[in-house]
């Protein structure tokens, strides 16, 4: 069985397709500036790289030019479109839809519900999706929702302490996101320990950030909550903050509440704080020559993240293992260092050289750390592609 995974923003498509009789990447691709009268487009197959530019006026288009090039004569990897079993979404809030669902009206419909709290994801998949059902019906969808893997999260750390009937009609809960990411961290570390016992604490720090906490291979808690913008600060969204801020900002800059909402999405996060930039790359060189809020931007997102890491041990009753995923918490050694600062009492001890040589997936603790700390790059499409596969097999 093959199966496409499908990464949509309002105007790009990525994708990945993989063989799961060995689950085995065939090859990955993507499309930029959808509907502007030139798409770079690009597909990556075995030793192979194809580039090319062609108007794509909307996603369909994407995902039939997608197929074109994974069946071209030269260098495709399949006969034939009807290959592709399925295509595969790593969708991110469905609300009283969550876990691996088929696309229907219904799953659309609830995806709709929850636009607010998630404005830049949801409107573009929904909107793909729709497009790809009416004009690609002999395909299958699946949208595997990043809050299934938080489903076994217990009550009393995913419910706000506001009016219940709020959660219970409104959704209001602390739903999680980056699932897929957390699932394939708790997979890959009982493989790579040979456990399925462990106390585990996820740290996906990227674009987007938030911390996970897994016990015997489930999430018991984490740090976002109802939306992608809470918890840890991320690159240009805010975090956690006090709502009994909104008035007083509004009533000073004369903006509405969307347009407040707008920023705190948008232009707030790490950008926010130093003016200059939401990439780490770009803040650690520019804190290393001295830019006054380079640093300190660098420093409120190590300190949240060593704030929250705390609570999630706490509640773990402690830590066998912390994994750094994602594109910084892989690559990024200052902010791993950082974290990791001062915490030898607690059986937390770096190994510094590990941890400046370390690339790719391996340990950066030292022998004598009580809890092993690892860097595992994360492979999000896997995870989705598995979920795809199972779905469709149980049917």
């Amino acid at each position: 069985m093959k199966i496409l995974v499908a990464n949509l923003g309002s105007t790009s498509f990525k994708y990945r397709l993989f063989d799961m009789s060995n689950e085995r990447q065939l090859a990955r691709g993507g499309i930029e500036r959808i509907g502007s009268p030139e798409s770079p487009c690009f597909v990556e197959i075995g030793g192979h790289r194809q580039e090319l530019t062609a108007p794509v006026p909307d996603h369909a288009v994407a995902v039939r030019q997608c197929l074109a090039q994974l069946t071209d004569p030269d260098y495709g990897c399949l006969q034939d479109a009807s290959e592709v079993a399925a295509i595969g979404f790593k969708a991110v809030h469905g609300g009283r839809f969550s876990g691996v669902q088929r696309v229907t009206p219904e799953v659309l419909a609830a995806m709709h519900e929850m636009n607010a709290v998630s404005p830049a994801h949801n409107p573009p998949y929904i909107h793909a999706m729709r497009l790809l059902g009416e004009k690609l019906p002999e395909m299958p969808l699946v949208a595997a929702f990043e809050t299934g893997f938080h489903q076994t999260i217990p009550d009393r750390l995913k419910y706000y302490p506001v009016p219940y009937e709020w959660a219970e009609k409104l959704q209001i809960k602390r739903w999680g996101f980056h699932g897929a990411s957390h699932r394939y961290i708790s997979v890959r570390t009982a493989e790579l320990l040979g456990r399925n016992d462990l106390r585990i604490v996820s740290c996906h720090l990227g674009g987007s950030n938030s911390l996970c906490a897994i016990k015997d291979g489930q999430s018991v808690a984490t740090t976002m909550g109802m939306s992608p913008q809470t918890g840890l600060p991320q690159n240009n969204r805010v975090g956690d903050f006090d709502p009994f801020a909104l008035p007083i900002i509004m009533q000073a800059t004369s903006q509405s509440l969307e347009e407040v909402l707008n920023t705190l999405a948008e232009k707030s996060g790490l950008l926010g704080l130093s003016g200059l930039s939401g990439d780490i790359r770009d803040l650690e060189t520019a804190a290393a020559q001295g830019h006054a809020r380079a640093k300190l931007a660098l420093d409120v997102f190590t300190s949240e993240i060593r704030r929250q890491l705390g609570g999630l041990v706490f509640e773990l009753g402690g830590a066998d293992v912390i994994v750094f995923t994602g594109g910084i918490g892989e690559n990024s050694i200052a902010t791993r260092s950082e974290v990791c600062r001062g915490l030898t009492e607690l059986g937390i001890e770096l190994d510094d050289a590990k941890n400046q040589a370390t690339r790719s997936e391996g340990r950066i603790s030292t022998e004598a750390s009580r809890t092993q700390v690892w860097v595992i790059p994360t492979n999000e499409e896997l995870i989705v592609a598995r979920q795809t596969q199972a779905l469709l097999t149980s049917a």
